[in-house]
């Protein structure tokens, strides 16, 4: 196939899909990464589609938001591998607050097998994978429907959360830098999940490697109230997602990378735990001395603290099985 050919036909799948991995287009074209990368390249510089890390998008800077679709066939390897580790941080009991997206929606298929685990959340995606865990209490926000991502947004979703209390908050994006830390491309999910934030007493970011160095129009989270993120082994070429990730550890953010070419990880996941049953390690990077706190709490890695709920809408749901972190007894 002459490169004519084969740029007519990358740019025809990303217009019929939104966004497609460069793993796809290499195998739908019959070529290398490298040539495929080298064409999403060219196809750029005529602002025919944009690059992003692991894949091409149909071009509109900060603005552009995929579709469920589109964004459920991005990275859906690496997004699998990220939600095998991310579950191996939740124990059972906890209670935790799960927002929209992919890569959340595999982290609650994992989640279901964690016994008296309540989950707060947003996504009718994430309440859908855990409808028939008959051992996981599911409790949803209300809120309008966002169609595109499955999502509850808007007053009434962020009013619901008031009050709420939980141990950590689980939740993705679409782009993630140090500088600026987690961003999306709409502003009432921006919104929804800085509600959920603040309800946790940790922040877990959950972001495939395509997702770093990029920069959307609405900030989620910034950097400093990011306690973690889960996120896979960026490829050898991809050095601008490797600094993002030294830059972010540099801050502070516990960096826990998911990959099955990686040694075996030291130690095994918390009992009760879920995760880590599909070859994802987790391999932390070096980070500084002094661990900020969020929200009061302190550095991940301490005693697990139960307590009561708020007396939020949500909190007096959650009722005895939602034992959530109580920011007193820490």
């Amino acid at each position: 196939m002459f490169a004519a050919e084969r740029r007519q036909l990358i740019l025809e799948m990303v217009r019929a899909n939104g966004a497609v991995s460069l793993r796809e287009l290499a195998r739908v074209v019959q070529t290398s990464e490298v040539t495929v990368r080298r064409d999403v390249r060219a196809l750029e510089a005529e602002g025919l589609l944009d690059r992003r890390h692991g894949g091409a998008v149909l071009p509109g800077g900060f603005t552009r938001e995929s579709g469920f679709p589109q964004k459920s066939h991005l990275a859906s390897a690496e997004k699998t591998a990220i939600a095998d580790l991310a579950a191996g941080l939740v124990g059972e009991g906890e209670a935790v607050v799960v927002g929209a997206g992919t890569t959340t929606q595999e982290l609650a298929r994992r989640l279901a097998r964690v016994p008296g685990l309540t989950v707060v959340t947003n996504s009718l995606l994430v309440a859908q994978a855990l409808a028939h865990a008959n051992r996981v209490e599911v409790v949803m926000t209300g809120g309008t429907l966002r169609g595109s991502n499955y999502a509850l947004v808007g007053s009434g979703a962020e009013q619901s959360l008031q009050g709420l209390r939980v141990s950590r908050a689980f939740i993705s994006g679409t782009g993630l830098t140090a500088e600026r830390g987690l961003s999306t491309s709409n502003m009432l999910s921006a919104s929804v999940d800085r509600a959920l934030v603040q309800a946790a007493a940790e922040v877990v970011v959950l972001a495939d490697h395509t997702k770093l160095g990029s920069d959307t129009m609405f900030q989620t989270v910034p950097t400093d109230l990011i306690t973690r993120l889960v996120t896979d082994e960026p490829p050898p070429h991809e050095e601008r997602a490797a600094a993002e990730l030294q830059a972010l550890a540099d801050q502070g953010v516990q960096i826990s990378v998911a990959g099955s070419h990686q040694p075996p990880a030291e130690a095994p996941p918390p009992p009760g735990a879920a995760g880590g049953r599909s070859g994802a390690v987790r391999r932390d990077m070096p980070l500084p001395s002094q661990r900020r706190t969020v929200h009061g709490a302190p550095p991940p890695g301490g005693p697990q603290l139960r307590g009561t709920t708020g007396p939020g809408a949500l909190g007096e749901q959650l009722g005895e099985r939602g034992r959530v972190a109580d920011l007193r007894r820490r």
